[in-house]
């Protein structure tokens, strides 16, 4: 019932402001309610920051967070905790215990652009609100297309991942489709209630301004134009939290069968090893 975009577009505003001992005591509250670690944040202080929106995507301190270096592992893209992950069955995703989500619609609704994901893998990380909210590569990837998908900003909690159908599907989200040596994988930046931003590092802010209208950007992926990114490399970020999900090509990947549901997952800890395509074939 709640006017949600114009909510998040509201709070996004303030958090771009300079607002001086407003911004600092803003932050401040914000680290106290939520326990946040700044020890590990570049930046240690809230005075340091001259906006919420610095202050949330604040930068990690260089050793804070390593990436495993062996080319057959996938490492998470996030800090935060695993929603759901498995296998991609008939074209659905699990959102929940009784909820399914479309992959093609996830993805912005075309056939072609979701058929190498068919019968993959996919993995579902929600953010929270003290997490660290840059995004990095699990892998090595040259980027192929990418598509803005408008829609609506529920909050993406547990709670509501329990109680209303479709929602990584319904949101507004931004989808990154890659090319690896290994297949092809997609990052699907999901929007939110009191999201105010989400951006990329090729093409800075996609939205705001929402739309009403499904975008698709295609880029080359050979030559000096190409956007090439090595794991670890940071592709994008949230001003103010949500969810990432991502899916890979059949046969691609092993997820970390110690984690499931409700599993905190670290930025660079072990997130899945690449399928040997001899033993998988």
């Amino acid at each position: 019932m709640m006017p949600k975009h114009a909510i998040s577009r509201l709070v996004g505003k303030f958090a771009a402001a300079e607002a001086g001992w407003l911004t600092t005591k803003a932050i401040s509250s914000f680290i106290k309610a939520y326990e946040i670690n700044m020890a590990e944040a570049k930046l240690k202080n809230a005075t340091d920051f001259k906006t919420f929106n610095d202050f949330f995507t604040r930068e990690l301190e260089d050793g804070a967070r390593t990436f495993i270096e062996d080319a057959s592992t996938v490492c998470y893209p996030v800090d935060g905790a695993i929603s759901q992950q498995g296998p991609i069955e008939q074209g659905q995703l699990i959102q929940a215990k009784g909820f399914n989500y479309s992959l093609e619609t996830l993805l912005g609704g075309d056939k072609a652009t979701a058929a190498p994901f068919q019968d993959g893998e996919f993995s579902c990380i929600y953010l929270a609100p003290k997490d660290y909210h840059r995004i990095h590569m699990p892998i090595a990837g040259t980027l192929r297309e990418m598509i803005y998908v408008p829609g609506d900003l529920f909050s993406v909690n547990p709670l509501t991942a329990n109680n209303v159908p479709n929602l990584f599907a319904r949101n507004e989200r931004v989808v990154a489709i890659f090319d690896t040596e290994h297949g092809a994988m997609a990052m699907v930046l999901v929007g939110a209630t009191i999201v105010a931003s989400i951006e990329t590092v090729w093409a800075g802010t996609i939205t705001p301004p929402a739309g009403k209208d499904v975008f698709r950007w295609q880029y080359p992926t050979e030559g000096a134009s190409a956007i090439t990114l090595e794991k670890g490399a940071e592709m994008g970020r949230f001003k103010l939290g949500s969810t990432v999900v991502t899916t890979f090509a059949p046969n691609m990947v092993k997820f970390n069968q110690a984690a499931g549901p409700e599993t905190v997952t670290r930025l660079g800890e072990h997130y899945a090893d690449l399928v040997n395509k001899n033993e998988s074939a």
